[in-house]
């Protein structure tokens, strides 16, 4: 018969080697290029996809937070001036943060809704709803 020490220490053998952590909810990364004075992003409907918000809405958060103009041609995104990869998911994780995951449990299972022209997150997982800035 072994002892308790023994059999931990065993057991912490026998236990596989602690992997790369991975996380269950990680946005996809923007794909564009610069074209002289204009930044093109050509999977911003993979990202929409991905986290379950409209485009426009995406964008037109884009937009504001890179404080420029831009326009939709075909699946392209495109906005006036020079914005490197870093930048802009920078301002889509901000926009994850603000308008997807959820405050009170930080899981991304959120919908939107409309009440009164007041727009409001759900969580499914811990049951939270508030209110969201336009």
């Amino acid at each position: 018969m072994m002892d308790y020490d023994s059999l931990i220490k065993r057991a912490e053998e026998l236990m596989p080697e602690k992997g790369k952590e991975h996380k269950r909810f990680e946005v996809p990364k923007i794909k564009g290029r610069i074209q002289g004075k204009k930044t093109i992003i050509s999977n911003m409907k993979a990202i929409t996809d991905y986290i379950d918000r409209p485009e426009e809405m995406v964008f037109k958060f884009l937009l504001k937070e890179l404080a420029t103009k831009g326009v939709k041609e075909g699946s392209f995104y495109v906005f006036n001036g020079k914005f490197g990869a870093t930048q802009i998911n920078e301002k889509i994780d901000k926009f994850v943060n603000e308008f997807v995951n959820c405050r009170e449990c930080a899981k991304p299972d959120t919908k939107l809704s409309k009440q009164d022209r007041i727009m409001f997150i759900k969580c499914m997982a811990c049951g939270a709803k508030y209110p969201v800035r336009k």
